[in-house]
């Protein structure tokens, strides 16, 4: 027995996926976007020059994007030192929680509910449900948002008011956003909850609480307290498989809300990635066989991908691969690392929403052969860490070693 880790950096997609044009997204492609704005020199922000991931590139994310899309992106040259392939995804959805849970062995089995682009947005008998529930003078917002720019625009009403900022977006989500200290952190999650128990009937996926500082609009920034609220998997994933047969499941980052905490023994939070990166490292040395270290890299979308910042992305990308030799050196000969992503969020692309693409696939591991995997299913990459522990493969996909 041995020790699996699953690392996923949040939105990087690879494009290439067979139904992007179902979801208004035929033609995009996060990674290969971004190395074609550098290489440009249209994204020298704090860098300068062509995209710079050697560390990855040499795991094999330049060929994977090929796989993809049949187009190497500039700035790549490695000849690959382990497994790479190009993920599909099945799952009716762009989002969090259709990418993680299905990466974990379990394909969204229904689909998720989304809110109208008007205003009002939501069904106002939830709305007034919730206020009256919450004590509420009532709310802002109501509609389809940018999370920063809502918060710019109606924060200091808010404060003013003691009205919550709910909002959504393309994915299936109610977000609310409250000053820390004006409304309390405490309140806000509370009020979170309510919503949880109104929305996830109707399968909504998530709500968000979206917490800020600041003393006005100029100065209002989001902190680091945010917290998911997410409808339990409707079956068990590899995070219950694990901690079944005895290991533990532990969740770096933002992992243990996407799961609403089924099957996860401990979780790990930052403030920032390279926070995060920290709590990777130090259970590289202290994880135990037959546990499972999965962790969520969340800034690639939330600071960069939505806000459509291609320099931003790029630096992000390159600081993230800068800290994998330190990963790499704590694996042992027997454990199993993949890094993958769960969706796309093309920098590039009109609109703020994340992009339906291909992921990556990375592979490291003791014996393993270097070389192209080819096309394989998100499910397949939770099948096969689960072999690699020794659980028995689910029903819904086989592992690809």
């Amino acid at each position: 027995m041995s020790r699996a880790f699953l690392v996923v950096m949040d939105s990087v997609g690879i494009g290439g996926a067979l139904d992007a044009a179902a979801f208004g997204d035929e033609g995009s492609d996060t990674l290969g976007h971004i190395a074609a704005e550098c290489a440009a020199g249209r994204a020298n922000e704090g860098r300068n020059g062509p995209l710079r991931l050697p560390n990855l590139d040499a795991l094999g994310l330049g060929r994977a994007a090929e796989l993809a899309t049949g187009t190497y992106p500039p700035g790549f040259s490695s000849t690959p030192t382990g497994p790479y392939a190009a993920a599909n995804e099945v799952s009716n959805g762009k989002d969090t929680p259709s990418g993680h849970w299905e990466l974990a062995g379990m394909p969204v089995p229904f689909d998720w509910h989304y809110f109208p682009d008007t205003q009002p947005a939501f069904p106002q008998d939830k709305i007034a449900e919730m206020i009256a529930r919450a004590g509420l003078p009532g709310i802002l917002g109501d509609c389809h948002a940018s999370g920063t720019k809502i918060i710019e625009e109606l924060g200091e009403e808010h404060v003013k008011t003691g009205k919550p900022i709910v909002y959504t977006s393309a994915d299936s989500v109610v977000q609310i956003a409250a000053h820390e200290q004006a409304f309390g952190l405490g309140k806000l999650y509370a009020l979170c909850e309510i919503a949880a128990e109104l929305f996830h009937p109707m399968m909504v996926g998530r709500v968000i609480a979206r917490p800020f500082l600041g003393a006005d609009a100029a100065s209002f920034k989001r902190t680091p307290n945010r917290h998911d609220y997410a409808i339990t998997p409707p079956e068990k994933t590899l995070c219950n498989r694990v901690v079944d047969a005895g290991g533990r499941a532990l969740a770096i980052g933002k992992i243990g809300d996407i799961f609403a905490m089924s099957g996860i023994s401990e979780v790990f939070k930052g403030k920032d990635d390279m926070a995060l990166f920290d709590h990777l490292l130090t259970l590289a040395d202290t994880a135990q066989d037959g546990d499972l270290v999965f962790a969520n890299f969340v800034e690639f979308d939330s600071e960069y991908g939505h806000r459509r910042d291609v320099p931003g992305y790029a630096r992000a990308l390159e600081t993230f691969d800068a800290r994998i030799p330190a990963l790499l050196k704590k694996m042992r000969k027997d454990d199993l690392l993949i890094i993958t992503a769960d969706h796309g969020n093309d920098p590039t692309w009109h609109g703020t929403e994340h992009t339906r693409e291909r992921v990556p696939v990375l592979v490291h591991g003791a014996g393993l052969e270097p070389g192209p995997l080819g096309q394989v299913g998100f499910v397949q990459v939770g099948e096969t860490l689960a072999a690699h522990l020794g659980l028995a493969q689910g029903k819904h996909g086989r592992s690809f070693l």
